[in-house]
């Protein structure tokens, strides 16, 4: 993602290289931060830039400062707002990515809980090659962070180094990604993503009692598959041995959005290719996401006015 003019900091956009925050805050010593990642998603036709599942990630950013104990909660009416009116600001006209992140701006041991700042970041964001050509996945050796210890469904920034290091393991070991199993050597997730594996015909992912994020795509995924392939969905363990059996697999994510995987620890997954179910499911996310159906308008926030009709 490029740097964009404007940075939304602490009540006020600003200059990109003016975004600044003291080396001694809390959030940047400890990782005490939350945050959430949105996807922007640019149709020329309508020329209309469309913020995807805005709602739902403002209801999880309340919920993670609710959970790391904050000394207050940023309204997420007020974040999303300033989200729009950043955009706005940068004259965004393409496929976008934000990152909108509240952190303990005050000073002193990991336990302190504020005062809090606020930041949005927002760029451009050009297509990921995985999307369309499949990636290959490393079952790591690193085991996913269970609940009772450094729960995940919390999107605290520290969480994510448990995933890091499943990620610079697997690049090292000269795959694209990994996948984590959990203290009983369930399938949990990918570093940053949800799995979903195709199998006799149904679409399979780990329960939400798995270690892993409550992913908003995920749960959109499940609605989609249902709804617009005609897929039964399945939640409940997985076992690492049933990936091999997979017809299909995926991740999703906003980042990830929907990305096939097609090979796990070196085995082609199916025929080693995108497959079906992935590709018909692609196909119904962008189109929602995009803002070229009508179905599920209520995943979609504009961020233009709406053109007035031709006199």
């Amino acid at each position: 993602m490029s740097n964009s003019p404007y940075v939304f900091l602490n009540n006020e956009i600003v200059p990109w290289d003016e975004a600044k925050v003291h080396v001694a805050t809390v959030g940047f010593k400890f990782g005490t931060a939350v945050f959430e990642g949105l996807r922007g998603y640019w149709n020329a036709q309508q020329e209309q830039l469309y913020l995807f599942q805005l709602d739902a990630h403002m209801e999880r950013l309340t919920y993670s400062q609710r959970f790391m104990r904050f000394d207050e909660i940023i309204d997420t009416a007020y974040v999303g707002q300033k989200t729009l009116e950043l955009l706005r600001a940068n004259e965004f006209r393409e496929n976008i990515h934000i990152m909108t992140t509240v952190f303990v701006n005050g000073f002193g041991g990991p336990a302190i809980c504020g005062p809090l700042g606020l930041a949005i970041t927002a760029g451009p964001r050009t297509d990921i090659p995985w999307v369309s050509s499949g990636c290959s996945a490393q079952v790591s050796a690193w085991q996913r962070v269970a609940d009772n210890a450094m729960p995940m469904r919390v999107k605290c920034n520290a969480n994510y180094q448990n995933g890091r290091l499943a990620w610079v393991q697997a690049k090292a070991d000269d795959y694209d990604t990994a996948i984590l199993l959990n203290s009983r050597g369930k399938i949990a997730e990918g570093p940053a993503m949800c799995l979903f594996m195709i199998r006799d015909g149904k679409a399979i992912t780990s329960t939400v009692t798995s270690d892993i994020l409550e992913s908003i795509t995920r749960a959109t995924v499940l609605e989609l598959l249902r709804d617009e392939c005609g897929i039964e969905t399945v939640e409940r363990d997985m076992d690492r041995s049933e990936l091999v059996a997979a017809d299909e697999a995926f991740f999703c994510g906003t980042a990830w959005e929907v990305t096939p995987i097609t090979s796990i620890d070196r085995l082609p997954v199916g025929s080693g290719e995108v497959g079906p179910v992935v590709k018909k499911l692609q196909d119904a996310y962008f189109s929602v996401a995009r803002g070229e159906t009508d179905k599920h308008a209520a995943w979609r926030t504009s961020v233009w006015p709406k053109r007035q009709p031709d006199k």
